[in-house]
């Protein structure tokens, strides 16, 4: 079918986006039907021969003034969001811009707009941008795309930081350019559980909070993405050095607003922590597929230590280290069963816990099990010197089980249980009470030297079950 003048008024004029072209000093010569229905022209002689500065449709003319002199010197650009002044209001819109040529002259551009002000609207329910394109801008990958992709494709719409596809392809670009980077994935604690026991706008404030503060933590020297759900990324191009990273982590984890942070909601709050892992380019992989599982292999480290803590890459560490293999024994029904043939190799109570002692320390990922009997002293398995008072330590426990992050609770209602374990340098505590015929006669305590461990369900169900087995030996 041969193109008539006709034909191509047909197909421009059913598009449903605003198309205009212009000539080569950036005046109107034409527009479609769908144009003048936006703005309310009858007539489209309104405007031909003016420009947008002649028509006063922006409050800052400048940046699309000069946005067009680059179409117009034959660089093309691709759903850029912009400002546009429409009856009194200002209104969002992305466009889209070509040059014209006649032969090899341009001699104008031809462009295309759709207004996308109440999706902007519905997103900000909620959602938040982090980064402007001056942000990006500073970033060599950013700079080349950056007139040519809209912002709201390069981010993600409810946290603002980069989507999944733009941090991944900005990390290639890096690898590209044998830029050295730290890369680090971030996974939020438990953040199921906030979400079921608050709802999903909670969990949104979540990761909206928690986002803000890794982006505004890392500004200047890197950019933070969201990589899927609550998994988060940053991208580092300053701290690749070892004790760099240990400050970076230690100030993240000790001194901002990202990590370890109370959340407020109208139906409560929650304290927000997440696990980190993080591998350097080129120093411990010089490619994007052994560098991600690199910081996935430290993330799972990370989580198998109890969580709310970073592991770096040490290659003297971790280089041999097999995730699947040790995931694949690491099952709940695995471990019970295990701890439950093991301890009937001994026989008794102090006995049984010594066969138990090397399952619980891998499980738990502790170095000793402590037990308190009715005498109320407090003593190790495997150190026979350890002889301390817990004879408060019924105040606290008003369950089978007790499971904190913290001792507060432990400070407030059991003082001489709570020196106890500061004495000893213990920060945070699970205690399983050991019964007979409906009441406590001893406590199994697994105290660690980590302050905010998170305690996960199947431990405490290992805890939990080891108290179930040792109520026979009363």
């Amino acid at each position: 079918m041969e193109m008539t003048v006709d034909l191509f008024d047909s197909i421009i004029n059913t598009s449903q986006d605003c198309v205009f072209w212009k000539d080569k000093n950036r005046r109107f010569i034409g527009v479609n039907q769908a144009f003048l229905d936006y703005y309310g022209f009858e007539s489209e002689d309104v405007l031909i021969g003016k420009n947008d500065e002649d028509m006063g449709w922006h409050s800052d003319p400048e940046p699309y003034k000069r946005d067009e002199l680059r179409v117009l010197s034959g660089k093309s650009t691709y759903k850029v969001q912009g400002k546009c002044v429409i009856r009194g209001e200002e209104r969002d819109i992305i466009a889209s811009k070509r040059p014209l040529y006649d032969g090899d002259e341009i001699v104008g551009l031809v462009g295309s707009f759709v207004d996308i002000t109440d999706v902007i609207r519905r997103k900000n329910d909620g959602s938040q941008v982090v980064y402007n394109i001056d942000d990006l801008r500073k970033y060599s990958f950013f700079d080349k795309i950056i007139d040519e992709i809209s912002l709201e494709e390069i981010l993600d719409p409810l946290t603002g930081i980069l989507s999944r596809a733009y941090a991944i392809k900005f990390v290639r670009s890096l690898i590209s350019e044998k830029q050295p980077f730290t890369f680090t994935i971030v996974d939020l604690d438990n953040f199921k559980s906030i979400n079921d026991n608050f709802g999903h706008s909670a969990g949104d404030k979540v990761l909206t909070t928690v986002t803000k503060g890794l982006a505004e933590y890392a500004k200047g020297f890197g950019l933070a993405g969201r990589f899927g759900g609550d998994e988060l990324l940053l991208i580092d191009l300053k701290n690749t050095e070892y004790d760099d990273k240990v400050k970076f982590f230690e100030n993240l984890y000790g001194n901002c607003d990202a990590l370890r942070v109370s959340v407020y909601f109208d139906n409560g709050a929650a304290f927000v922590t997440g696990t980190t892992g993080c591998a350097s380019y080129p120093c411990d992989a010089d490619n994007f597929a052994d560098l991600f599982g690199l910081i996935d292999k430290m993330l799972y480290l990370g989580k198998k230590r109890g969580r709310n803590c970073y592991t770096i890459y040490e290659e003297d560490k971790h280089k041999d280290i097999e995730i699947h293999k040790i995931a694949k024994n690491n099952g709940i029904f695995t471990n019970m069963r295990k701890l439950k043939t093991d301890m009937e190799k001994g026989k008794g109570f102090t006995d049984k816990l010594k066969k138990a002692l090397p399952d619980l320390c891998e499980i738990l990922q502790i170095n000793d099990i402590y037990y308190v009997l009715k005498d109320g002293r407090m003593r190790a398995v495997l150190d026979s010197k350890f002889d301390a008072d817990a004879s408060d330590l019924s105040n606290v426990l008003e369950e089978d089980l007790y499971a904190e992050s913290t001792l507060d609770l432990i400070k407030k209602h059991s003082p001489l249980f709570y020196n106890t374990l500061t004495d000893n340098g213990f920060e945070t505590v699970m205690v399983a009470g050991i019964k007979k015929e409906d009441e406590i006669c001893a406590y199994i305590v697994c105290a660690v030297k980590r302050s905010l461990r998170i305690w996960q369900e199947n431990e405490c169900a290992v805890l939990y079950f080891l108290a179930e087995l040792l109520s026979d030996e009363f």
